[in-house]
């Protein structure tokens, strides 16, 4: 099982990201109980994280950016990335050291396709209460399960599920629905958004997923530093 330490980075800071509520987004810093400061190199000299999963909001909400602190994340430790990429040249000034996320909420499936076999990347089934996020009309009425059916097809590292809703929320797994996702995808998959507590990365694991991305609960303590190194 990874846990995939993940970083929501609003204009150069690391933030608490809350059920995809990005304007009541606050500053780690203001709740974290395993770190003071809500810089994001900071916190990795601190926790030394083996992976993270970094989600730049400044650029998927099209205000500027964060790419040299990501490049500079890159150098320290194993880097994947959502820079909300929604056509080819917005991966240009990626580092070849980060992995992109690809998610739906901004990439289409033909751009998918387009890098399918080209370049190591991670595709992101991004939801809310179960709904596909996407302007894609090739995803926007398709069910999950539907899109994980036509990612099969691609040559991807692995697979996010991530359920916007349950994002900070420590709500818990949604175990029916995971294990129709894991029978399904014929890629790793992991899950982003609810994971309270060791317990859950166990059940994760027995379902069948490879991995998930932590913030809150290694935040809050309920998830020890150990699993993240």
């Amino acid at each position: 099982m990874q846990c995939i330490f993940v970083f929501d980075i609003l204009n150069g800071a690391a933030v608490h990201a809350l059920r995809g509520e990005r304007s009541r987004y606050k500053p780690v810093a203001s709740f974290s109980q395993v770190t003071d400061s809500s810089d994001p190199l900071q916190i990795l000299d601190v926790l030394r994280p083996a992976r993270v999963y970094v989600a730049d909001l400044d650029r998927i909400m099209g205000r500027g950016d964060n790419l040299s602190l990501i490049s500079e994340i890159s150098t320290r430790t194993r880097t994947i990335a959502d820079t909300g990429a929604s056509k080819l040249s917005d991966l240009a000034s990626l580092p070849s050291s980060v992995i992109p996320v690809l998610g739906t909420e901004t990439a289409s499936l033909s751009l998918m396709e387009e890098l399918s076999g080209q370049r190591r990347m991670i595709a992101s089934l991004d939801m809310a209460n179960h709904r596909v996020l996407s302007r894609d009309e090739a995803l926007a009425d398709c069910s999950p399960f539907e899109v994980l059916e036509e990612l099969n097809r691609l040559d991807l590292e692995e697979i996010i599920i991530l359920e916007l809703n349950r994002v900070g929320t420590s709500a818990g797994l949604d175990e029916a629905f995971l294990k129709k996702a894991a029978g399904i995808s014929s890629h790793p998959l992991i899950l982003g958004g609810g994971v309270k507590d060791e317990g859950d990365l166990l059940t994760l694991e027995e379902i069948g997923f490879s991995g998930a991305l932590v913030a809150t609960a290694v935040h809050n303590g309920k998830i020890p530093l150990k699993w993240i190194h």
